[in-house]
C-alpha cells in the first residue's frame, strides 16, 4: 500500500453551528439523517444483505475500515453520510494539519500510569498501531479490547481504561476507530453538528455497552478580537456581544439590535472585566468492558475557541493524582468513574462562566446609578436572551448527569456483589455532588435573572424620571406663558372698549357719514347672516353627541330639524346627551346588581 499522509478534517468554511437537529441524535431514531422531505435510497431499500453485518476481526477483510461507516452500518447510504457532514469529516480534510492521537492508560491499581501522543502521519503505520491489540474473549465473540500497541500489546497488560484524546481527528483516524470499535455514526455525527446526546448501544449483559455522551456546555476564556470572530454561532448571527464599550455609539448600538436578531449561540462579550462566554462541546464514547474499557474523546476542529485534545489529555493526567478520586479508582474497575472526570470539567466551566457573568452584571447595575441611557437596557435584553438559553443548555447538563447515574454498567453484575455494590453507591454519591453543583448553578442563574430585571426596571424608573423632570420644566414654562398671555389679555380688555367704538365710528354708513351709500341695517344684515351661516357649519361638524358616528354630512346640516323633532318627540326642554360607553356599561351593571338583590330576597 501507498505511503499516504494523514491530513486532520479541514477547517470549516465558516464557523457557523447550525441550530441542533434533535431528531437526528440518537440510534433510536429509525432514520437517521432522512427527514420528511428526503427519498430513501431504493437501492439500499431492495438489499438483500443482512442488515447486521458479521463481527470483524480485521486480520482478512483488507481494510474494511475504508468503508466505515457503510461497511458496519449498511443503513447509512451515501446521502445520509454526507448530509451528517460525516462524509465532509472523511474525505475533506486539510493536508497541513496532523492528526495526533494523545493518550493515558489506568492501570489495574487505579494509577494513570502511562501517558504518550501519537502521531498519524502514515496510513499503514496507523492502522496497525490501531489493531495490533491483545484479545479477550467476551461478548460471544474475538473483541479486540485496546488500541495502543507501544503500550498496550504487552502480554502483562491489564489496563482498566484507555483515555484517547483526538487532535484534528482525520478521515482515516475516524474510520479506523470507528470500524474497529464498531461505533455508531450518530456518535461522530452529533460531534460534528453539536447536537446533544446521550445514547447507551451494544449492551451485553454481564459484559458491557457503548455509552455516548455530547454535551454543549458554557465556557469563560478571556476577551480579544480573534476569538470573539471565532466562536460558535448560528448562520443568522450576528454579534450579540456588542456592549457598552465596544459598540461605535449608543445610536449605533441601537440600529444593531433593532435590524437584527440576537444570536444566542454567538459569544457574549463581558467587556467590564475583559472575558467572553462561548459555547464548548463535550463528546466523549466510552465502551466499557470487563477489561481494557476505552474512553474516546472528540474535539471539534473549526477554529473555534473550545477545548483542545491536549488540554483536557493534560487536566484528566492530572485528576489522576487527586487522593479523593485515587481512593475510588483504586477500589472500582468501573470506568463511568473516569468519564465523571470528564463531566467535571465542563462543571468547572459552568462555574467559572456564571461568575464573571455576574461580574459583569454587578458592572452594569453601577452604570444604571451613574447614567440613565436608554441603550444599557438593550444590553441587558441580550443578557437575557443568553440566560434564557443557558438555562436550556443547565437542564440538557443535569439529565446528562441523570443519564451517567440510572445507566449501569452491565460489567458490573460480574463482580463480587460487595465491590458491585460499592461502586453503586460511590457512583450516586458522585453524580448527586453533580446535580446538588447544577442546581446550584441554576439558582444563581434565577438570581442574576432577577437582578437583570430589577436592573431593567431601574433604568426604565431613571428614563420616567428624568422625562418628568423635562414635563415639569416644560410645564412650568407653559404656566410663564399662561401668565403672559393673560397680561395681554387684560391689555387687551383695556383697550377693547375704545377700540370697539373707534371701530363704530369708523363704519361708512349713512348714519354716521351721510355722503356714503350703506346703512347701519346693511351692515347687521351681513353680519347676522355671516354668523349664522358660521354657526351652522360649526354645530354640524361638533354634533358627536348628538349623531351617530359616520353620519353623512348631509344630515348633520339638518341638525335643527334633528334637535327639534326629538325635543317634539321626548317632550324635554334640553338637548339630549349622548351617554358615554363607559356610562352606559354602569347602568347595566347597576341593573343586573338590582334585579339579583330582589331575586335572594
Amino acid at each position: 500500500m501507498d505511503d499516504v499522509e494523514l491530513n486532520p478534517v479541514s477547517d470549516q468554511s465558516t464557523n457557523q453551528i447550525q441550530p441542533p437537529s434533535h431528531r437526528h441524535a440518537a440510534p433510536s431514531a429509525p432514520w437517521p439523517w432522512i427527514d420528511i422531505s428526503d427519498v430513501v435510497d431504493p437501492i439500499q431499500l431492495a438489499s438483500q444483505l443482512p442488515p447486521i453485518p458479521d463481527e470483524c476481526d480485521h486480520t482478512t477483510c483488507k481494510g474494511c475500515w475504508r468503508e466505515y461507516p457503510q461497511s458496519r452500518f449498511p443503513n447509512w447510504t451515501e446521502d445520509q453520510v454526507r448530509k451528517s457532514k460525516v462524509y465532509e469529516a472523511i474525505h475533506s480534510y486539510n493536508p497541513n494539519h496532523l492528526c495526533r492521537i494523545h493518550y493515558v492508560d489506568v492501570d489495574e491499581t487505579g494509577v494513570f500510569a502511562e501517558a504518550g501522543t501519537h502521531d498519524a502521519k502514515n496510513i499503514e503505520q496507523t492502522w496497525d498501531f490501531v489493531k495490533q491489540q491483545k484479545s479477550l474473549y467476551i461478548w460471544g465473540y474475538r473483541l479486540e479490547t485496546t488500541l495502543l500497541p507501544t503500550i498496550f500489546a504487552k502480554e502483562n497488560d491489564t489496563a482498566r481504561v484507555h483515555a484517547l484524546f483526538i487532535e484534528d481527528m482525520s478521515g482515516p483516524v475516524l474510520q479506523m476507530l470507528g470500524a474497529k470499535y464498531n461505533i455508531e455514526p450518530f456518535y461522530f455525527s452529533s460531534s460534528l453538528n453539536w447536537i446533544p446526546s446521550r445514547f447507551q448501544s451494544a449492551v451485553k449483559a454481564g459484559f458491557g455497552d457503548h455509552m455516548t455522551i455530547t454535551l454543549t456546555f458554557l465556557r469563560s476564556m478571556p476577551l480579544h478580537e480573534s476569538a470573539s470572530h471565532i466562536g460558535a454561532r448560528s448562520p443568522y448571527s450576528f454579534e450579540s456581544a456588542r456592549t457598552l464599550r465596544d459598540a461605535p455609539s449608543p445610536e449605533a448600538l441601537q440600529a444593531t439590535l433593532a435590524n437584527r436578531m440576537i444570536d444566542t449561540m454567538a459569544p457574549l462579550n463581558l467587556v467590564s472585566n475583559a472575558r467572553m462566554l462561548a459555547l464548548d462541546l463535550l463528546s466523549v464514547h466510552v465502551i466499557r468492558q470487563p477489561a481494557g474499557s476505552v474512553v474516546i474523546s472528540f474535539h471539534p476542529n473549526q477554529g473555534l475557541p473550545t477545548t483542545t485534545a491536549p488540554f483536557l489529555h493534560e487536566r484528566i493526567r492530572f485528576a489522576g493524582q487527586s487522593v479523593y478520586w485515587q481512593k475510588i479508582f483504586q477500589r472500582s474497575a468501573d470506568p463511568t468513574f473516569v468519564l465523571l472526570i470528564y463531566i467535571w470539567h465542563a462543571m468547572y466551566s459552568w462555574d467559572q462562566a456564571m461568575e464573571n457573568l455576574y461580574s459583569h452584571i454587578c458592572y452594569l447595575e453601577s452604570q444604571v446609578i451613574k447614567t440613565s441611557q436608554l441603550h444599557i437596557t438593550q444590553e441587558l435584553h441580550v443578557i437575557r436572551a443568553h440566560h434564557l438559553h443557558y438555562s436550556s443548555l443547565l437542564e440538557d447538563f443535569r439529565r446528562t448527569i441523570e443519564f451517567i447515574r440510572d445507566t449501569e454498567n452491565p460489567a458490573l453484575s460480574k463482580m463480587n456483589e460487595e465491590d458491585s455494590k460499592w461502586s453503586k453507591e460511590i457512583m450516586e454519591r458522585e453524580t448527586t455532588n453533580l446535580l446538588d453543583e447544577i442546581a446550584r448553578l441554576e439558582q444563581g442563574r434565577r438570581m442574576q435573572d432577577r437582578r437583570l430585571k430589577n436592573v431593567m426596571n431601574l433604568v426604565f424608573s431613571s428614563v420616567n424620571i428624568e422625562d418628568s423632570k423635562r414635563m415639569q420644566k416644560m410645564t412650568e414654562a407653559a404656566v410663564r406663558d399662561s401668565a403672559a398671555m393673560k397680561q395681554i389679555a387684560y391689555l387687551t380688555m383695556i383697550f377693547l372698549p375704545a377700540s370697539f367704538i373707534a371701530t363704530v365710528f369708523g363704519m361708512n354708513v349713512k348714519e354716521m357719514v351721510p355722503e356714503t351709500l350703506g346703512t347701519l341695517p346693511h351692515y347687521l344684515e351681513t353680519a347676522l347672516t355671516l354668523t349664522l351661516a358660521t354657526a351652522w357649519i360649526i354645530i354640524a361638524f361638533q354634533s358627536k353627541m348628538y349623531f351617530q358616528p359616520r353620519t353623512p354630512l348631509w344630515k348633520r346640516m339638518g341638525w335643527p330639524y334633528v334637535l327639534l323633532a326629538r325635543h317634539l318627540k321626548t317632550g324635554r326642554h334640553t338637548l339630549p346627551v349622548k351617554k358615554d360607553e363607559s356610562d352606559a356599561a354602569a347602568d347595566i351593571e347597576i341593573k343586573e346588581e338590582l334585579e339579583l338583590g330582589e331575586v335572594q330576597k
